[in-house]
């Protein structure tokens, strides 16, 4: 072996790494997709409703739309969402959060490029020539120096470049956070829009069901008048009115609650915002419900989004450690002027530079760097469980959802036989009552019968309006057809635009 001609050898390989560099670690990819093509192993339910009711089938593959909540066809559900996006605090953090994201990333991109800084100093200081035995007295004088200098990290394993892929991750991971929170508020605001909706609903059944009393009451006062019935019989229907008046606070508080609730979604004082008083009957229960292919979903939900991009953000933290590993080379160079006097700068004659290369070569650090990459390793782990999780949760969520569209279906049918049975008992026991057939117990046992299934259609109906749009939600609510309401203003001293 020739030994002359190893420096020859390192020099070259030196100077390809200078050229080429590279990035230690691993290469992020992307997860693959599921291979799932179902949610459940039951496959779509059909979601058959009762005769009468609204139906309702599902789209396999197809995508949400945007606005998902103008299917509702309700302009006030359209209105409230506009001011919800342009009002809520929360939104207007993940905005902040973003912004903060991309410019941690620009930071990060600097150490990829030359520093270049200007330095000036003026000292005062005094040489004893007896140090370098010289007998002359001490001298004091005073140094001024002025110039620029330039250094520059030669990146050859990649750190840099790695921390850059780091920061672009976490901040394409803010931007799907920005996304969720957005998912968030659409959802919430039309849950709280729906449950409105449902108590408004409950307080008019309630509020007939008090009618019904009140007249019941007043039949049986007419039948002790006429001597066909006794002072008990009064007293039992006042005591069910009594009891059928206490069901209605606790809806009017629940709807007080759900009001600002919305109010703080839209980002105002429960004083200075009114809602409208949406109602079941100016909703329209989407006919057509998009259902993603799993495959499809995960690119669709932020939350799995953004598992993806923390777990591109441990991957990248992975190659950041074993750059630490490698030696780092930084070149550096300076110009500058010197004088003894202020006056003297600027000519030729003072003029001094330096260039120069620096290598640091990690040699013991008592075992940290290598801890180090071996913490990232175990991050990067728990990052990719992380993401598996998320899908698994989110499959599930799916499947709950359309368990529930089919189980409403299936109750509400229920719910209306009970409801036009209870109906049909109670006016035949009115009739019998007033014939005088029967007691007034069996009175109260049908108008007990007919509030139970009267709230219970009610609810019944509510809960499809709602589980339809936890659907909605749960494939991803279609933010990434409203990415013009996701944007961020850069110009600093302005809020976002909407």
């Amino acid at each position: 072996m020739n030994y002359r001609n190893r420096p020859i050898k390192s020099a070259a390989l030196l100077a390809a790494a200078l050229l080429a560099g590279c990035s230690v670690g691993p290469d992020f990819t992307p997860p693959p997709a599921p291979a799932q093509t179902v949610y459940d192993s039951k496959g779509a339910p059909e979601l058959t409703p009762p005769a009468g009711e609204s139906d309702q089938r599902l789209a396999l593959g197809q995508k949400i739309s945007g606005d998902w909540w103008n299917l509702y066809h309700a302009p006030a559900l359209d209105q409230l969402l506009k001011d919800a996006i342009s009002g809520n605090q929360d939104l207007a953090a993940a905005r902040a959060h973003l912004a903060a994201a991309q410019e941690a990333t620009n930071a990060a991109r600097g150490a990829l490029y030359p520093r270049l800084d200007a330095a000036a100093s003026a000292t005062r200081e005094r040489i004893s020539y007896a140090a370098f035995g010289l007998a002359q007295p001490p001298a004091t004088f005073n140094v001024f120096s002025v110039g620029p200098t330039v250094s520059y990290s030669l990146d050859l394993f990649g750190q840099n470049r790695r921390l850059v892929e780091q920061q672009e991750a976490l901040a394409e991971r803010q931007q799907y956070q920005l996304a969720a929170a957005y998912l968030a508020l659409t959802g919430n605001a039309v849950s709280q829009a729906l449950t409105l909706a449902s108590l408004n609903a409950q307080i008019d059944a309630v509020r007939d069901i008090i009618a019904e009393d009140r007249n019941l009451l007043s039949l049986v006062e007419k039948q002790v008048a006429a001597g066909g019935a006794s002072r008990l019989d009064t007293e039992t229907a006042k005591s069910q009115l009594a009891a059928d008046l206490t069901l209605l606070p606790p809806l009017q508080q629940q709807r007080n609650a759900a009001r600002h609730a919305l109010a703080l979604l839209v980002g105002r004082a429960p004083p200075d915002f009114t809602p409208p008083d949406f109602t079941l009957d100016s909703l329209v229960l989407p006919s057509e419900l998009p259902v993603s292919l799993p495959s499809a979903l995960v690119h669709q939900r932020p939350d799995i989004l953004s598992a993806e991009s923390e777990l591109h953000a441990a991957s990248a933290a992975v190659g950041v450690a074993t750059a630490q590993l490698y030696p780092n080379i930084t070149l550096t160079a300076a110009v500058s002027q010197v004088a003894l006097t202020a006056g003297g700068l600027g000519t030729a004659a003072n003029n001094v530079w330096n260039i120069g290369a620096g290598i640091a070569v990690p040699l013991f650090h008592g075992g940290t760097l290598r801890a180090q990459k071996r913490e990232a390793e175990d991050e990067f782990t728990a990052a990719a469980a992380n993401y598996q999780q998320t899908v698994l949760a989110s499959f599930a969520q799916v499947a709950d959802v359309l368990d529930a569209l089919q189980s409403d279906a299936d109750l509400l049918g229920s719910e209306r036989a009970a409801l036009e049975s209870a109906k049909s008992s109670l006016d035949l026991t009115h009739t019998s009552y007033i014939a005088g057939d029967i007691a007034l117990i069996q009175v109260l046992d049908a108008e007990r019968l007919y509030q139970h299934a009267r709230l219970g259609f009610v609810r019944a109906q509510a809960q499809r309006y709602t589980d339809t749009a936890l659907l909605f939600l749960a494939m991803g609510g279609g933010w990434w057809d409203n990415s013009d309401l996701l944007a961020i203003d850069k110009e600093p001293g302005k809020p976002p635009t909407h």
